[in-house]
């Protein structure tokens, strides 16, 4: 008798009243408990798509929606991981349509420096001075498993104004390095020549790696320099990632980069869909 007595005074408390406290004489919704709530049997959802109950399935939550919302239901998965397996953890692309430019006096002074130049692994980008970055292919990525491996694919255009002059011993080195945290660890050369077409170009490219990274925040990036010259080319622009002349124009010229970070995972984020 105890009992229906009690339901029916809270039945009825909730009628003429719009914020009804347990254990709390200041109710901040509807129904505020302040205390431990035992659920013996259901929880049901109003599905506003179809104005019915939903009671959700086995091994869903309710999820928050944000305020003035209902929560809705939600299935949470956890991966599955083989130990001491790679996973593709972050995988994107680039582009960037501005490139860089170079004309003869950007190129280092005559020492030696060509196609053939030796260039080191590791070497920080402040000390390549004749180097400069293609703006929008720096980028940050982030690693969480100290076992990690980090794919990198940059792709550009190389084109110069040369005239149709055949001769092609008139020609341009130049070389293109992928840093991370601006330290070198990819580079490639090459040779760009005249030939009876004018203003010739090719297309460049390259594929870099680097392991076990730090975990945190890394930054890659793509810098490219002009390094010699030949024949009738001192007066003649260098252009990688952009177009010097119309017979090509900025869309093929573009630059894009490709990143795809593996790891061993060590930390397991649930994901919610």
């Amino acid at each position: 008798m105890k009992n229906i007595l009690s339901t029916l005074l809270l039945a009825s408390a909730l009628t003429l009243s719009a914020q009804v406290g347990i254990n709390t004489e200041s109710p901040k919704a509807t129904l505020d408990v302040n205390g431990d709530l035992n659920l013996r049997d259901k929880i049901a959802v109003l599905d506003t798509n179809d104005n019915t109950l939903s009671l959700g399935n086995n091994d869903q939550i309710l999820v928050s929606q944000g305020e003035g919302y209902p929560p809705i239901w939600k299935t949470l998965r956890i991966p599955e991981y083989e130990p001491n397996k790679f996973y593709l953890i972050f995988n994107n692309s680039f582009s960037d349509k501005t490139g860089v430019q170079f004309s003869y006096w950007d190129q280092p002074p005559s020492s030696g420096t060509s196609k053939a130049a030796a260039f080191v692994k590791g070497t920080d980008f402040s000390n390549l001075t004749t180097f400069r970055k293609i703006d929008k292919l720096s980028q940050k990525i982030q690693i969480f498993s100290t076992e990690s491996k980090a794919y990198f694919q940059f792709e550009t255009v190389v084109q110069a104004d040369f005239g149709p002059n055949g001769a092609t011993d008139t020609s341009i080195d130049y070389a293109c390095g992928i840093f991370v945290d601006d330290k070198l660890i990819s580079l490639r050369q090459n040779n760009l020549k005249a030939s009876s077409a004018q203003f010739p170009f090719l297309t460049h490219n390259q594929i870099g790696a680097v392991t076990n990274l730090s975990k945190g925040e890394h930054t890659v990036s793509v810098a490219c320099s002009r390094l010699a010259s030949y024949g009738n080319s001192t007066n003649r622009t260098l252009g990688i990632g952009i177009n010097t002349n119309d017979n090509i124009n900025e869309f093929i010229a573009q630059s894009s980069l490709k990143v795809d970070v593996y790891e061993i995972p060590q930390v397991f984020n649930p994901i919610i869909n």
